[in-house]
């Protein structure tokens, strides 16, 4: 069974990650905090930032930038997805069909 954490980001107990992403304070935080589920939802982000930004990976300015900008996407005043927010690729399950 996995170990269910209660999602800050989505508002609700979810499994959460296996282990923390990466090593440290941020890293133990979102392990503590953020579901799985939540947590994929930040990879599309970040690689939107990298794309805007022209940012390279590889740099160490570049990753402290995005180590705040996680901690922001995840914690910050405005991190919570709206009450009811569903994935996208989720069907729906009340409603109108959705237009073709």
């Amino acid at each position: 069974m996995p170990r269910m954490v209660q999602c800050v980001k989505i508002g609700r107990e979810l499994p959460g990650l296996e282990k923390p992403p990466f090593p440290g304070d941020l890293g133990q935080r979102i392990y503590d905090n953020i579901s799985a589920e939540a947590y994929a939802l930040w990879q599309p982000h970040m690689t939107i930032l990298i794309n805007h930004y022209g940012l390279n990976p590889a740099d160490p300015d570049t990753r402290r930038i995005l180590r705040e900008q996680m901690e922001e996407f995840f914690f910050g005043e405005d991190a919570r997805l709206p009450e009811g927010w569903i994935p996208p690729d989720a069907a729906p399950d009340k409603g109108a069909p959705r237009k073709k």
